[in-house]
């Protein structure tokens, strides 16, 4: 007779086939993330970030298919937090992109079903990360990395001064500027806030933070 702790079960075979999937998520998520992600953005803190959603998003998912709650659900769930912003810091597209491919992997291997061979639920996940590894290797060969400022000259974010502030940026942050966008301005202090966007450079210094986000 089989042992029980309140009326559920003390073992159960279906542990093997959660310790399978559990394993080809987080195969498929390290390789995601730790060899495709990080190698190019060198953004540290978004690694606790993308690893825990999928470990805990995998396993709320499983539960909650043990007891019988539909697709519809998991991918309801999947929704919520696929669209969270953090008010305290900016999250670009990208990052917000691995962030929806993360819970994505978690949704699929932990709600996948006795249906669908293993052969194809090893197909879905290879194909996704081909083609993370296509976009961001062989056709996204330009990588930009941004950076949140305030600016002191105002006089220079007139349009017909833009190839003037291009050069400012250049030379007083040291980084190749692609483009450069203009958010609030502060006409009392005589400032504005910046987004920067730069090139990446592979052999460069990428890893390019204020001092909020540094982690060093």
């Amino acid at each position: 007779m089989d042992t029980t702790i309140f009326d559920m079960p003390l073992f159960d075979h279906g542990l093997y086939e959660l310790l399978f999937k559990f394993a080809l998520d987080m195969i498929v998520v390290f390789t995601l993330i730790r060899g495709i992600y990080y190698p190019i953005h060198k953004k540290k803190e978004n690694l606790f970030t993308y690893f825990l959603f999928n470990v805990l998003i995998f396993f709320l998912c499983t539960l909650m298919n043990n007891v019988k709650l539909s697709m519809g659900f998991g991918f309801g769930l999947f929704a919520v937090f696929s669209i969270l912003r953090y008010r305290t810091e900016q999250i670009t597209v990208k990052d917000m992109t691995y962030l929806f491919a993360t819970i994505t992997l978690a949704v699929v291997n932990a709600l996948v079903s006795k249906k669908v061979s293993v052969a194809e639920l090893a197909f879905t996940n290879a194909m996704i990360l081909l083609m993370v590894y296509a976009l961001e290797h062989l056709w996204l060969t330009q990588h930009e990395g941004m950076h949140l400022l305030v600016y002191d000259r105002i006089e220079m974010i007139k349009p017909q001064n833009l190839d003037k502030l291009k050069a400012d940026l250049q030379e007083r942050l040291g980084l190749q500027v692609l483009r450069i966008e203009v958010g609030p301005i502060d006409l009392l202090r005589e400032t504005a806030e910046l987004r920067v966007f730069y090139l990446l450079e592979k052999n460069g210094p990428i890893a390019f933070t204020t001092s909020k986000d540094s982690d060093d």
